[in-house]
């Protein structure tokens, strides 16, 4: 069996670093994915992928990553449920990062801070 992906698309936000309970860092970001062909109205449509990113990657995603930075993620599928609340179960499905690697120039804010 394999589950790979490889993504390249854009945050959609800036990350947000989170702990586990035992200390680990996780960011969960989201990815803005081109199509790569037109839909019945000639437009390209755009999936918004979810993807959890965990410790040293994590933090560095969140250090040099904000809204609008081109990344590349590699990794895999994931699916799990939970019962919210209301007590309805709710399914989730996203792409756990194995890798990140950022495609555009930091942003100009970390790079004012550094000057």
């Amino acid at each position: 069996m394999i589950n790979q992906v490889i993504l390249v698309g854009r945050l959609t936000k800036d990350p947000e670093i989170r702990y586990t309970a035992d200390g680990a860092p996780v960011a969960n970001i989201t990815l803005a994915v081109s199509r790569q062909f037109r839909n019945a109205a000639g437009e390209i449509d755009t999936d918004f992928v979810n993807c959890s990113v965990w410790r040293r990657t994590a933090e560095n995603t969140a250090n040099y990553c904000r809204k609008g930075s081109i990344v590349g993620v590699t990794g895999r599928i994931q699916t799990r449920s939970y019962e919210n609340a209301e007590r309805t179960r709710v399914y989730v499905t996203e792409v756990v990062a194995d890798s990140v690697r950022f495609m555009s120039g930091k942003p100009r804010e970390l790079v004012e801070q550094e000057s």
